[in-house]
């Protein structure tokens, strides 16, 4: 098994009569539904459905304290606080950031879960993204987060603030509805109806998917271009493999006129995840 101490992520402590209703008519997914010592992934939407910030839910066990836990960006934190606890009224719920006394590791790369004395839970995203576990062990005691990122980037899993922008990008886009952090079926939340009407019409043109490089990674941030038009934004990139927040129509596009993809005169190539269940460019033109 390999583990990763992430430092870039944060957690939020909810405790009291009945967190999960709270949370279940703000987020993305369905916490009501989650078993204890399990995950979801969801998001905080704005009104116009746009991603605020997304993060894993976990259930805990009464017999660790009970409640649930937010993982989430660390930076990210203390708003997430301040918006949670604006929309908790009369809700008896104690919403806390426990950044400073708990961390987050990630553990991937065996199929039983790890004996550990933190709370852990499979990550719900995809199978490969192994455990998660919030603890206070000695960090110092796991690997380099760099090992951790070019797994994720090999998979195909986005990262906010990194592969898409918060406050600029749809569930859809960010592959949130591919990867098990949309509940289409539970109730109204902050943003579900754009949500819902973009699932319903398939209008989701821009997504956050894999390309392959040769050599040199392409810089983050900079422009992806095709036929001498931008088509996309760079993101992480590690070992070959990079993400870019694209229009997968002008990928098509290009890839049917045989026109390179590039980001800084370095060449892209689309590389399809096992998860994509969307139409891939090229793929028709492949069948054909």
């Amino acid at each position: 098994m390999q583990t990763a101490f992430l430092p870039e992520r944060g957690v939020i402590r909810l405790t009291g009569e009945d967190p999960a209703k709270f949370l279940q008519g703000l987020v993305t997914c369905d916490v009501e539904a989650i078993p204890a010592g399990e995950a979801r992934f969801g998001a905080l939407l704005t009104p116009q459905g746009k991603i605020v910030v997304d993060f894993l839910i976990v259930a805990v066990p009464d017999d660790m304290g009970g409640g649930l836990m937010i993982d989430a960006p660390r930076a990210l934190v203390p708003d997430l606080v301040r918006k949670l606890t604006f929309y908790r009224l009369r809700a008896k719920v104690v919403i806390e950031d426990q950044s400073d006394q708990l961390g987050v590791t990630a553990l991937w790369g065996a199929e039983s879960a790890p004996e550990t004395g933190g709370i852990v839970a499979r990550d719900p995203r995809h199978p490969a993204l192994g455990w998660r576990m919030i603890s206070t062990l000695p960090m110092e005691a796991f690997a380099d987060p760099g090992a951790w990122h070019a797994h994720r980037i090999r998979i195909g899993i986005p990262e906010g603030g990194r592969d898409f922008a918060y406050g600029d990008a749809f569930p859809h886009e960010a592959d949130m509805d591919q990867l098990a952090g949309v509940d289409f079926a539970k109730g109204c939340y902050v943003g579900q109806e754009v949500v819902s009407r973009m699932q319903h019409r398939g209008t989701a043109r821009t997504r956050v998917v894999p390309f392959a490089y040769p050599d040199h990674a392409p810089m983050e941030g900079i422009d992806v271009m095709a036929g001498g038009k931008a088509v996309g934004t760079m993101g992480s990139a590690a070992e070959g493999r990079a993400l870019a927040k694209v229009r997968l129509d002008r990928i098509e596009d290009a890839l049917a006129a045989g026109e390179a993809i590039t980001a800084g005169g370095i060449a892209l190539t689309p590389s399809k995840p096992d998860w994509a269940r969307f139409a891939w460019p090229g793929e028709a033109a492949a069948t054909a």
